[in-house]
């Protein structure tokens, strides 16, 4: 189905454009590009547009659902999706009915920060965020010092030691100090907790204002009227060090995700701000990269970053690929090979043809799927916002009950121990648990190449018993090997240089295997009149004029004359004229780390299956080699699905890794499906997860990771689980002060973030 709008290109400038232009560009479509994709739609409605953008203020899964529900009230937003762990908002609008301006200033009315998920406008409104909270958090850790200062000599004095105009004295200071912390750094708690009562959704944040204002309140009674309702009693130290800790924690879950965001935006920046392109009269100009046009010739130097996809059409080099498929070792670049955009060239000078631009790009590909992957909400997390509901309910409920009680045994007790129930049960803990090692997981495993396109992946991976592998481009290397040749009439090494360098004028698999298998660049020659003949091969002059082939061995014992003696038994491609002839044997050529990596799967109790459509005897042989445990060759599309089906119906959880067209159904059919870096798109579609790294021990990693990912989130929610049962009784019983309340739930939540901060660091 056509979509009627026009194609969109990236161009280099955009982040600038952007925060130069104001909201207004965003009606550019070129401008919409880096953090839009367009949907088809129905005959005779208009296109929709899924974009994502960065957020700020975000603190837990009611401001997610505020703002979900703010969007969907606006004529053209189709859907709206918010991951609160990441602070990421995917829409879906329509273009033609509303701005994109009127979206993001209806996000802030929300009380809410928003900018388009593109380098520049992004970066900014994290540095924004991240200031606003480094000053909250120092002026409540600073005040909170010197109201520690303060309230010290009233723990500390010996009786009668503090005269009471002293006593009040300190009390009154503490009183002052105290206003900053509550109208300043603790502003976002009762900005949210009002944004999540007017919609109607209760948030951790509901508590914590209610457990600050109660505190503040009471204590401030105790100061201005003595002996009063409030008794003596002021807890000013537990309010700004409940505060303070509180901002510590979640200053650090806000520097997980901006990491997590920077990360993302490293490969946005590796584009280069111009390109030298060569022109059909020989002149060059330098133009931006969005300027640049399917097979367009450029000129790339070494230290400059590939501008678009495209083939190397002379020169030859090493490209770094670290920021797109974890490869950190350089990949050496000839003739033929392609490149894609963002990686960068580390050698030499390369004329480079282009292929794919702008969205088409693999890198902007993987940025798109990246972008989708942190917009989604597994459904552990989902339940867990289920649940935040009902168990906020229970505690203001716990809390009151308890004030209630204490106001008949002991009443100058009974506001702190409604305090002590509302901090201590605040469910940070509770709520991280789950996103934040997902998160962590997630960038570990886009460090090593490989890129999560759901998340469920992870919960899947631990399940795993049965992992199914296609051969050709997933066990095997996407191209093949030269494995032997036989000269005839002629020298075999004069031959095979002369076979190179006509092969270098065809793309077809065999003469890209031929080039490469001289690992270096090879001279064209002196060949003329050159002619690509479909289903045969390539047929040239030399310089003496006497015709030369390059083809099936048929073909080429034809433009001979005669068949000549000695011919390779298995020859695939043959080189031949002038009364020489050289065959040639092709073969595939098995991933180095296939035999490590499927033992490691073994050893986790993973069974392996090779499933192939080529013929059984070289699928037995692969398998073998390989260590696959069981193999079926001969094997069509639907005989793959049929048997991951019959898999599943013994109840085997099923891991499929493949990389054709062929494969997209069984992918899609599979429990968990892996496509590898090369991938045909439809392939990709179907997948939960992307290796790019075309790496097979990373899926031995991934599933190890995803081992670890689950004992740190039952760790995790273990933790949360045992310290609400320890001290919401200690706090119903009056044991538990305020202070001691808020050190303990923002100790809690830190041990949360930097737990789940252990998987970001595993496969470094």
């Amino acid at each position: 189905m056509m979509i009627s709008v026009p194609k969109l290109l990236l161009p280099a400038d955009t982040g600038a454009a952007l925060a130069v232009n104001g909201r207004t560009a965003l009606d550019d479509p070129d401008l919409l590009a880096p953090f839009s994709r367009w949907v088809a739609a129905a005959a005779g409605e208009s296109a929709s547009a899924e974009s994502q953008f960065q957020l700020s203020g975000l603190h837990c899964a009611a401001c997610a659902g505020i703002i979900e529900r703010a969007l969907l009230e606006l004529p053209g937003v189709q859907a709206a999706r918010v991951n609160a762990a990441s602070a990421r908002l995917s829409l879906r609008w329509q273009p033609a009915q509303i701005r994109l301006a009127t979206v993001l200033e209806r996000v802030e009315r929300a009380g809410y920060g928003a900018a388009p998920d593109a380098a520049a406008p992004a970066r900014q409104l994290r540095e924004r965020e991240h200031r606003t909270a480094l000053w909250r958090l120092f002026v409540a850790v600073f005040l909170m010092m010197q109201v520690m200062m303060m309230a010290a000599p009233a723990y500390f004095a010996a009786p009668g030691d503090l005269s009471p105009d002293l006593a009040r004295l300190l009390q009154w200071a503490s009183w002052v100090l105290s206003l900053p912390v509550l109208m300043f750094a603790a502003g976002p708690f009762f900005s949210a907790a009002w944004r999540q009562i007017r919609a109607r959704r209760l948030g951790m944040d509901v508590p914590v204002a209610l457990g600050l204002a109660t505190t503040f309140v009471a204590s401030s009674g105790a100061l201005f009227e003595p002996g009063g309702v409030f008794g003596d009693e002021v807890y000013f130290d537990s309010l700004t060090m409940f505060v303070a800790f509180l901002l510590a924690g979640r200053f650090l879950e806000m520097r997980a995700r901006h990491r997590a965001a920077a990360a993302l935006e490293q490969t946005s920046a590796a584009l280069p701000d111009a390109v030298e392109r060569l022109e059909a009269d020989g002149s060059s100009s330098h133009v931006a990269p969005s300027r640049l046009r399917v097979g367009d010739l450029v000129r790339v130097c070494a230290g400059q970053a590939f501008p678009a996809d495209g083939r190397v059409e002379s020169g030859c080099t090493s490209a770094n690929e670290a920021l797109l498929t974890g490869e950190s070792l350089p990949v050496t670049k000839v003739v033929g090979d392609e490149v894609v955009a963002a990686s960068l060239n580390l050698q030499a000078p390369v004329l480079v043809r282009v292929q794919r631009v702008g969205a088409d790009t693999r890198h902007q590909a993987i940025q798109r799927l990246m972008r989708e992957a942190l917009t989604q909400r597994p459904a552990a997390t989902e339940l867990a916002e289920r649940i935040a509901g009902p168990f906020l309910w229970a505690v203001l409920a716990l809390a009151a009950g308890g004030a209630l009680l204490w106001s008949f045994i002991d009443p100058s007790k009974a506001v702190w121990v409604a305090v002590s129930v509302l901090i201590v049960t605040c469910p940070c803990a509770l709520s991280l648990a789950a996103p934040a090692a997902r998160l962590a997981a997630t960038a570990a495993l886009a460090r090593r190449g490989m890129l999560l396109v759901r998340l469920e992946l992870l919960d899947t991976l631990c399940k795993v018993d049965m992992v199914v592998l296609d051969k050709t481009g997933t066990l095997t290397e996407e191209g093949m090997e030269l494995l032997q040749t036989q000269a005839a009439g002629g020298e075999a090494v004069s031959l095979l240089s002369a076979a190179r360098s006509m092969a270098r004028h065809s793309k077809h698999p065999f003469s890209r295997a031929l080039v490469a298998a001289g690992g270096a660049a090879h001279e064209a020659g002196d060949w003329t009149q050159i002619q690509e003949l479909p289903g045969l091969g390539l047929q040239a002059l030399d310089t003496q004029g006497q015709i030369w082939r390059l083809g099936a061995l048929a073909w080429v014992n034809e433009g001979l004359g005669e068949r000549a003696p000695g011919e390779l038994a298995g020859a695939q491609l043959a080189f031949g004229g002038a009364g020489q002839r050289l065959c040639m044997r092709f073969g595939e050529l098995m991933r180095a780390d296939a035999p490590a990596a499927l033992a490691a799967l073994h050893a986790q109790g993973l069974r392996s299956l090779l499933l192939s459509g080529d013929a059984s005897e070289r699928v037995q042989a692969l398998a073998a080699a390989a260590g696959v445990q069981a193999s079926l060759g001969g094997a069509t599309p639907a005989c793959k699905l049929a048997v991951v089906s019959q898999l599943q119906a013994e109840g085997r959880c099923v891991l499929m890794v493949g990389d054709g067209i062929n494969d997209a159904p069984v992918l899609a059919r599979a429990d968990a499906s892996v496509v590898m870096g090369q991938g045909a798109m439809l392939a990709r579609v179907s997948a939960d997860a992307l290796l790019l790294s075309n790496r097979l021990m990373d899926l031995a990693l991934a599933r190890s990771l995803a081992l670890r990912t689950d004992r740190v989130i039952r760790q995790n929610l273990l933790w949360a689980a045992l310290y609400n049962a320890a001290c919401i009784p200690l706090a119903l019983a009056g044991l538990l002060p305020p202070w001691a309340a808020g050190l303990g739930m923002a100790a809690s939540s830190l041990l949360v973030v930097l737990n789940a901060q252990r998987l970001a660091r595993t496969l470094a």
